[in-house]
């Protein structure tokens, strides 16, 4: 064993051998049970950043650990490689996305090798191979014969700078999430997928992940968004040549339907250019559509704006009050919910009341509160508690609850309205106007319409040799040779679809390919699939909470429809880490600077570029953009895969935040050299050693004995139930400190064999968080298999009983006093002993005692 730990030469010593002996390979066992672990799979950006380490690090330590419990573990790996980031970084870099995309993808699987991580590489996939996007085509043709995939005009976020259609989770503040560019409305032919087919069951079974966190549960029902009240319809005042006579509305308050004076259509409806058609308002509301066309015109975004609307100079009818009531178009009507369409009742709802009063239009109360009488022109705030029904015809003095069912039932008695469920939850829109995508297996015939492509023919292969077009436009559309087919019903010459598929598609289903990356007969070899699916734990970022996560929840249900897979939910468990974070750092020339381009510490802090002092800002995600980010290339060179991976476990619990620490990465450094240095010292007295009675050893061997078995008991405690790493090797450590503290010496009544039992279960208990360090001393101690494959210790409960226990005695409340007695005494014994202790004594002094309360076997307060 040489005397100084050396990563360097570690390390790869045990990555070469892992790989030769196909340590981490997989396969199915009906004998043994099984456990699939799997982290968010990246895209390939081109280098591996601290978020990774983290979240790769907490996996890999579970999927060891669950190796060792005696489980058949999957822990794959693969790439997200499609979509816009990957195109926008290679147009960034001059490059062609192809050529990115498989350069960044073996320059990071290098990076995760030297990380130690556990993945069978053979399973390896990249969602823009053909052999991957094929089985994506074929299940979207499968769709499209179901009516679950389909066409239609409609209103998109469209990014000018990405050229492409944004979902709304997509548009942050009104700017794209990918470039941060100003985000406009524009009316497309898009393909959808059918998701509020199964909003309500996607609903339901949020009550039914209890291995999720509760906040993305709770983000996901409140993104799909069910609110139970009831259409209405409207009457046109003038009906528009092809349009229905009325306009319908959704509301939860049609209580208050005796209220509404004004009716609001989204920008974007349909109607609103032929409502204002002849009457003097065309190009008002046609500048007013405009405008809104740059705004976010998500439900967040429009919270930023103070609400405004014009007049379309049209009317349509309360079908209660009978009441005209004027038309508008409004920046806080959205198309995305309801029917975007907003009956405004300005006295029982805040918006309508500030719009009501900006654009001078009338109030009526018809819910009053309790012993109150509100006037709508006094009024200063809208009143939408509960209250009496007035002003209402015949559901005057009601309570509103009970009118909300009375009015439900009038309107679907008079065929004016009936009850409805809605979702705020809108279809999938899949189309992207980009080129580095799977293309979409659809032809356009002149003749036959729109044709699913055969299946034959699958895949519709991306050309990967394409030139992209300035500005990023998608060079498909103009390559002839990509476009011309022949119709698969007539044969005669078409055009191929040039949309491709949102990235999206690739990320909700690649889970289940992992199961059999190399099958070729379908999307996944089903026997393999019940075997592994669903993924017992999966890891990432609470980012991905809607998107990704319930789009893979939505695929899932559409394969289980299909009857490809017998679940409908493909995660059990879900662990959403916290963000790897650290301070900002400015200069008043060159604003945010990277790390290496400050010099000093603390206050002294310069800039190393011009000389000038450095601000530091707060704490916060680690980004490219402010430049708070340290490389992982620069700590595996310094110190090592398992002190990288070891900083990242012990800073923090997994679901808290992060803070990078270059004294918490020293800490964990100096540890295995510890450790290391103890091995070292023992290592030739330990040789051989085996075989102890626990009950000959001496005082100082039984602690430890004692101590390595609360150890194991810690460690399996905090792994198995919470994840909690950073206390299960802060019990490591308290362990290899009882054995720091004794000096080797001669084997006595088994004290060799007893260090050496507390020395595996070190390594033992480690080896799934410093994997390398842990292969090293597992052979120094003479075993020849990987320590991966020995069993996870157990502990024996006989050997945490104790000899003797510590007391603490208190006087009222104050530590005064501690006394051993032997582990058998009963409390009237330790109570005795506790009011004989000279040192609470002291304090007592012959003031009557009122009582003594004894604390589980641990501490006497006696109270004065």
């Amino acid at each position: 064993m040489e005397e100084r730990y050396d990563p360097k030469t570690v390390e790869p010593k045990w990555q070469g051998f892992w790989d030769e002996t196909r340590l981490f390979a997989v396969s199915e066992d009906p004998e043994k049970e099984k456990y699939y672990l799997l982290e968010m799979f990246p895209y390939p950006s081109g280098k591996i950043h601290m978020g990774h380490v983290r979240n790769y690090t907490i996996g890999d330590v579970v999927a060891r650990y669950k190796k060792m419990r005696g489980f058949n573990v999957l822990h794959p790996m693969g790439w997200d490689a499609f979509g816009m980031p990957a195109e926008n970084a290679a147009i960034a870099n001059d490059s062609h996305p192809a050529t990115w995309t498989y350069e960044n993808i073996d320059y990071m699987r290098g990076q995760l090798k030297k990380m130690g991580f556990s993945y069978d590489w053979e399973r390896e996939l990249a969602t823009c191979r053909p052999e991957y996007y094929r089985w994506e085509q074929w299940l979207f043709l499968k769709m499209y014969e179901k009516g679950m995939a389909y066409r239609k005009e409609s209103y998109v976020n469209w990014c000018e700078s990405c050229q492409t259609v944004l979902a709304n989770e997509q548009v942050e503040a009104g700017l794209c999430w990918r470039c941060g560019e100003q985000v406009r409305q524009k009316k497309l032919r898009q393909w959808f997928f059918r998701i509020t087919d199964y909003a309500e069951d996607l609903l339901q079974y949020c009550d039914q992940l209890p291995g999720w966190p509760e906040k993305v549960t709770t983000m996901q029902k409140n993104w799909i968004g069910k609110s139970i009240g009831a259409k209405i319809r409207f009457p046109l005042e003038q009906v528009p040549d092809g349009y229905e006579d009325a306009i319908t509305v959704f509301t939860t308050r049609q209580d208050t339907l005796f209220g509404a004076t004004f009716m609001c259509l989204a920008p974007e409806h349909p109607l609103v250019p032929e409502l204002a058609r002849g009457t003097g308002q065309e190009k008002a509301v046609s500048e007013f559509i405009d405008r809104m066309g740059l705004q976010d015109r998500s439900t967040r975004g429009l919270e930023k704006y103070e609400k405004e609307g014009v007049f379309t100079g049209a009317y349509c009818i309360n079908p209660m009050t009978k009441a005209r009531m004027p038309i508008y178009t409004a920046n806080f009507a959205l198309m995305e919910y309801g029917t975007g369409a907003v009956m405004s009742v300005p006295a029982h709802d805040q918006r309508d009341f500030d719009f009501a009063r900006k654009y001078d239009l009338p109030i009526i109360v018809v819910v009053q509160p309790p012993g109150e009488k509100l006037d709508g022109k006094s009024m200063t705030q809208a009143y939408a508690e509960p209250g009496i029904m007035v002003n209402s015809g015949e559901f005057e003095g009601m309570s509103n609850e009970d009118a909300k069912e009375a009015i439900a039932d009038h309107l679907k008695k008079n065929d004016l309205g009936e009850k409805t469920v809605n979702y705020r939850l809108r279809d999938w829109g899949i189309s992207r106007q980009r080129y580095w995508g799977a293309p979409i297996p659809m032809v356009h015939c002149d003749d036959c319409g729109i044709v699913g492509a055969r299946e034959e023919d699958l895949p519709i292969l991306l050309p990967e040799d394409a030139d992209l077009l300035e500005g990023g436009k998608s060079p498909l559309p103009s390559m002839e040779s990509f476009t011309r087919t022949e119709c698969p019903q007539c044969g005669k010459p078409a055009r191929r679809e040039t949309d491709t598929m949102d990235t999206f598609v690739e990320s909700s289903w690649y889970f289940e390919r992992y199961c059999s990356p190399r099958y070729e007969e379908g999307m996944f070899k089903k026997e393999a699939a019940d075997y592994w699916m669903p993924v017992d734990q999966y890891i990432g970022g609470v980012e991905h909470a809607i998107l990704h996560l319930l789009y893979s929840r939505y695929f899932t249900r559409v394969l289980n429809d299909l009857g490809l897979v017998k679940y409908k939910e493909p995660f059990t468990r879900l662990l959403t880490q916290g963000m790897v974070c650290k301070e900002t750092m400015a200069c008043p020339d060159h604003k945010f600077l990277f790390p290496d381009e400050v010099q000093g510490t603390g206050e002294e802090r310069t800039c190393v570029r011009c000389g000038k002092p450095v601000a530091v800002g707060r704490v916060e995600k680690m980004s490219k953009s402010k430049k708070n980010v340290i490389d992982p290339n620069i700590l595996l060179d310094q110190y090592g895969a398992d002190t990288t991976r070891l900083f990242c476990l012990f800073a923090a619990p997994p679901e808290r935040d992060l803070e990078w620490s270059e004294q918490g990465v020293e800490g964990g450094h100096r540890f295995l050299n510890r450790v290391w240095r103890l091995f070292y010292n023992w290592c030739d007295l330990i040789k051989g050693a085996s075989g102890f009675d626990p009950k000959e050893l001496d005082e100082e061997m039984t602690k430890v004995y004692r101590k390595s078995h609360e150890t194991i008991k810690r460690v399996s405690t905090d792994i198995e139930e919470r994840f909690h790493f950073n206390t299960a090797i802060s019990a490591v450590m308290e362990l290899v400190n009882e054995m720091q503290g004794i000096e080797p010496g001669k084997d006595v009544r088994g004290r060799a064999a007893c260090i050496r039992f507390a020395m595996e279960t070190v390594v033992l208990l480690l080896s799934p968080m410093v994997p390398h360090f842990a292969e090293e001393l597992w052979q120094t101690l003479g075993h020849h298999h990987s320590v991966l494959l020995a069993p996870w210790p157990t502990h024996d409960e006989s050997a945490l009983v104790k000899d003797e226990l510590l007391i603490v005695v208190q006087v009222n409340g104050k530590l005064r006093g501690r006394f051993t007695i032997p582990a058998e005494a009963d409390d009237a014994a330790i109570k005795e002993r506790a009011l004989a202790d000279e040192n609470a004594l002291k304090f007592i002094e012959g003031k009557p005692i009122k009582k003594v309360i004894v604390v589980k076997k641990k501490l006497v307060n006696i109270v004065v």
